[in-house]
């Protein structure tokens, strides 16, 4: 497992994740939307770093241009809801793209705990593909291992990219001991050291799916 952790450079990527984690900025629920389709696009950049590319010529008005290109078309896969403006941040770069979603949420249970469930999933056929998983929030790491669970009965992906905008550490190290597939690299935007017992990552940023599209029951 490769890991890379786009926040540890200087770039305008801060500033993006900066303001989904500011309480002050969070009330407006349109631009957090927007700063994480922006984070979005910036690991799609940085992703396609990692792809297989051939040459081809570009017929212009006036010759023939020689260009490097991306050969393969990945599939994007979310969690549902809290990753849809992620995805759509990965969709308007990888733009002909197919998509993948995977339904999961916390089952609460009196005692305070919570299990994950995969509820539902729609998906193209996955076999020697390469797979854009994302979720903004690597928590505990339980909901990214039973997507990833998910994704192998829709076929055999090549390489799986496992993208989290904020993931703990001990999110990071349950995916490292429990991931289900051997190719796969990890692209994160932050790590934070605690969590809640409720699995809450802090600092954090809270909800994302509540702060994206308002709170749910």
């Amino acid at each position: 497992m490769k890991k890379f952790n786009l926040g540890r450079k200087h770039t305008i990527f801060n500033h993006f994740i900066s303001e989904i984690r500011d309480v002050s900025i969070q009330k407006d629920s349109m631009r957090f939307r927007r700063n994480i389709e922006r984070i979005g696009e910036v690991f799609a950049y940085e992703i396609s770093k990692e792809m297989v590319y051939e040459d081809k010529d570009i017929i212009t008005p006036l010759g023939i241009s020689k260009q490097t290109l991306i050969n393969e078309k990945p599939v994007l896969a979310t969690i549902l809801r809290a990753g849809l403006p992620l995805h759509q941040g990965f969709l308007n770069y990888f733009d002909d793209s197919d998509s993948a979603f995977i339904s999961a949420y916390r089952k609460h249970k009196k005692s305070g705990k919570f299990e994950i469930k995969i509820e539902y999933m729609s998906s193209p056929n996955l076999n020697n593909k390469t797979v854009i998983l994302c979720d903004p929030m690597i928590a505990s790491g339980a909901s990214m291992v039973m997507a990833m669970e998910a994704i192998l009965s829709k076929g055999k992906p090549k390489h799986i990219h496992i993208v989290g905008v904020i993931a703990s550490s001990e999110g990071i190290q349950y995916l490292k001991e429990n991931s289900p597939v051997k190719n796969w690299t990890l692209w994160i935007g932050a790590e934070d050291s605690e969590m809640t017992s409720q699995s809450y990552i802090v600092p954090g940023l809270g909800d994302a799916g509540d702060l994206a599209f308002g709170k749910k029951e």
